[in-house]
């Protein structure tokens, strides 16, 4: 093997004779850190070299590792330090072999030592010294973090088949249990997630994160602990840990790395155990400008001239998740000055805002969006902004609050903007009265931000233009880019997301239509001709500005035939 890299040195690098006995010498000095050796000795080309030597003689090479993917279970026999030493990280297991990633393929003692662990044969995949030292951080920060101590429980610790009551009372030697959760809390909030689901199956349990949207299996707890996980979460959020046959929600208030996190509480029972889903909610964020949410320059003009108007009613649908409370609190914002008495009704309050005065829905002692309404118009308001517009006593009191002086924002569920005036009809409001009190109303999507560091040019296929409805001379090729991943954005090739909306502003054409309770479709075709501009054809204009993809658009948005 020597004789062939020497020569594939000698005829494919810039590398001096001196260096590549350089090179040798290290390889065999060095087992362990074998790149580190050569960036010492000033060979800059190393980790392409490494690659390089690699693709000659067929060996495995991996530019970027997908640290998601590797299973925590494979590294739980091997200690940190001698993977560190070693730089050795298992990837993963098929059959019978182990891929293992390793900086030197050299290294054959390693080799042998993980062969021995795991009775399995070992295929070494290569891939840089920098690049391994990063996964193995992280693959250990939440295995060997989240499973600290779990070995020493056994079933007689606890019985299963009773609520754990005194988790809260017992330190994190004798409830390993209570570090489990704690670490799984820690690390939703470190990845910027925004749910943690629990999920309790037959033979085992998954936890399982949402970020940008999108669901990501981190971690399953051994099925023993199931009972004592659930209890301690219910603890925490004080619920009733001896009712297993009910849903039961709660509230958990953390305070996680300087940041208080508001965590919304939900437990259902299933067929195999209670599900949990914990909602986080960054309390010290900062309510966002509208510009920076992602509206196009003419509907922030537009939603600007609403926010401008004394009275009628501006609503923002799309479905749960779509940052409709956070274009809500933008609004206000935006608007909230000394000379306005702004209050708001909300199921619960997400955001605190300074100036104005916000009533928390309670069902329990018969406040709800109704009755709250009822009480704030004797407050003397300018402005008021309703959580949800659930039911027709909501959405009436809302419609008389505009007719009688108020603007008003809220949030309805529907598909799309011209949805909503059948939605309100269904619901029982008069025509008439929707026609005249709606100003109004953007639909919203959210589609995920490319991740700056790692997003590559990309030409369209001859599939992805048929599905924009685009020619391949419409399309400016240097703006148009996908998503590879890479160690910033922890191998997703997204970071953040931003907004797609359409915004159907209501004119003389849409009302007449409304007046006649024509459908959807009539209203949509009204609007277009009046210049809205639908979910897709914003989305376009983001995959042209280079800060979405063309697979994000598409699955966000579609066509109506």
């Amino acid at each position: 093997m020597a004789t062939d890299i020497e020569t594939l040195l000698n005829k494919s690098t810039t590398l001096t004779p001196e260096q590549i006995q350089l090179v040798f010498s290290l390889a065999s000095q060095h087992a362990s850190n074998f790149g580190e050796e050569l960036k010492k000795k000033e060979i800059k080309s190393a980790d392409a070299l490494v690659a390089e030597i690699c693709e000659r003689l067929q060996v495995a090479f991996m530019k970027e590792i997908p640290v998601n993917d590797i299973a925590v279970d494979l590294v739980r026999n091997i200690p940190l330090a001698y993977a560190k030493q070693i730089e050795v990280l298992p990837f993963k297991e098929e059959g019978d072999q182990v891929r293992v990633l390793i900086s030197n393929p050299l290294n054959l003692k390693a080799l042998d030592d993980l062969k021995l662990i795991f009775d399995k044969k070992i295929t070494p995949i290569v891939t840089t010294s920098v690049k391994l030292k990063d996964a193995i951080n992280k693959v250990y920060e939440k295995s060997t973090a989240a499973l600290e101590g779990l070995d020493e429980i056994v079933d007689e610790d606890y019985d299963l088949d009773e609520p754990i009551i005194d988790l809260l009372e017992a330190g994190d030697d004798e409830a390993p249990v209570i570090k489990l959760v704690n670490t799984l809390l820690f690390r939703a909030v470190k990845e910027k997630a925004s749910d943690i689901h629990i999920e309790p199956y037959e033979k085992d349990m998954v936890v399982r994160f949402r970020i940008d949207g999108i669901l990501y299996d981190v971690f399953k707890p051994p099925k023993r602990l199931q009972n004592a996980i659930t209890s301690r979460i219910k603890v925490m959020g004080n619920l009733n840990i001896a009712e297993k046959r009910l849903p039961q929600d709660g509230r958990i208030p953390l305070k996680l790395a300087g940041k208080d996190i508001d965590v919304r509480l939900n437990t259902v029972p299933t067929a195999h155990g209670e599900r949990i889903v914990m909602r986080l909610q960054d309390r010290s964020n900062v309510v966002l400008e509208l510009e920076q949410l992602g509206f196009s320059e003419t509907s922030l003009k537009q939603i600007s001239e609403i926010m401008g108007k004394t009275y009628g009613i501006f609503l923002v649908t799309g479905p749960t998740g779509s940052g409709k409370s956070t274009t809500l609190y933008a609004c206000l914002s935006k608007i909230n000055t000394i000379d306005k008495n702004i209050i708001t009704v909300e199921d619960p309050v997400e955001n605190r805002i300074h100036g104005i005065g916000q009533i928390q829905v309670n069902s329990k002692i018969g406040l709800t969006f109704a009755s709250g309404l009822r009480s704030i118009l004797r407050q003397d308001p300018d402005i008021i902004m309703i959580g949800e517009i659930r039911d027709l006593e909501t959405a009436e009191i809302a419609i008389n609050a505009s007719l009688t002086g108020h603007l008003v924002l809220s949030t309805i569920h529907t598909n799309d903007s011209p949805g909503v005036f059948p939605r309100l009809i269904d619901m029982g409001c008069e025509p008439f009265l929707i026609a005249t009190s709606l100003l109004g109303v953007a639909a919203q999507r959210l589609v995920r931000l490319l991740c700056p560091h790692c997003k590559q040019p990309h030409t369209p296929t001859e599939v992805e233009l048929r599905s924009l409805e685009m020619s391949a001379d419409q399309i400016t090729r240097s703006n148009i880019f996908k998503a590879v991943g890479c160690s910033q954005c922890n191998q997703k090739g997204y970071i953040g997301r931003t907004i797609i909306q359409e915004l159907l502003m209501v004119n003389d054409d849409v009302r007449s239509l409304v007046m006649q309770r024509a459908d959807a479709g009539q209203i949509k075709k009204a609007a277009l001709r009046g210049g809205m501009k639908t979910f897709r054809d914003h989305g376009i204009e983001k995959i042209f500005a280079g800060v979405t993809t063309i697979e994000e658009v598409l699955s966000n948005t579609q066509v109506d035939l």
